[in-house]
């Protein structure tokens, strides 16, 4: 059996997602490296966990979001599908079952917004993890004079907390955001699509999806 740690390891693996961030650096995009990968590898695993989901599948979750944004490393559109087929190779090529292979790529093809369905628990789990990673630290740009929206958005995010709470049966990301630096609004105007993506996700996995911001609930 392919475990978590395997693919955590695996250094072809590791590879493509230096080389992805290396090239989204020069685009200008916040951080998508270890960091993030591994982040969304661990929320994705905890949601499924914490709805009762099998240890098996909660790591299967676990193994997408790691992989989920290696397809970068080809362009940056259509990344999600890129990945996928990549995805496919290295996990056939490890001698990973077939039904469990067809999970993840499954995934990982359907987990950017503008293509994202939550086809399967391990897509809802990823899709979830995924956009719910708002915070300071993925910005890369240090002059905060030449911020662009995105930036200025992140940046402003000082807290972030995806809680799954069973016994209301919700999906809540909590943020604490400064408004010094940028409006509520600007939020929305960048993240409305991908909160709308989390909430679709969420029913998929009979919750409610509940977005609050500074104590106030907006969505």
């Amino acid at each position: 059996m392919i475990t978590f740690d395997d693919i955590r390891n695996n250094k072809e693996i590791q590879t493509y997602i230096t080389k992805a961030d290396d090239s989204l650096i020069e685009l200008g995009y916040t951080e998508h490296s270890f960091a993030h990968v591994g982040k969304v590898a661990n929320q994705a695993r905890d949601i499924l966990s914490q709805l009762g989901y099998d240890d098996r599948t909660a790591e299967l979750a676990q193994i997408a979001g790691f992989m989920h944004d290696i397809g970068n490393v080809v362009n940056r559109v259509d990344h999600a599908q890129t990945g996928a087929i990549m995805a496919f190779r290295i996990l056939d090529k490890m001698g990973m079952d077939v039904e469990e292979i067809a999970t993840i790529i499954s995934a990982i093809g359907n987990h950017d917004e503008s293509t994202a369905i939550p086809v399967n628990a391990v897509a809802a789990a990823l899709i979830l993890a995924d956009k719910s990673d708002v915070r300071r630290t993925r910005v890369r740009n240090k002059v905060t004079s030449t911020f662009d929206i995105h930036d200025r958005v992140n940046y402003s995010v000082e807290s972030s907390n995806l809680i799954i709470d069973t016994e209301c049966n919700y999906a809540i990301l909590e943020l604490k955001i400064d408004t010094t630096t940028f409006k509520v609004m600007d939020y929305f105007e960048i993240f409305l699509g991908r909160m709308l993506l989390c909430r679709r996700a969420a029913e998929f996995l009979k919750l409610r999806f509940k977005l609050v911001i500074n104590g106030v609930e907006l969505l």
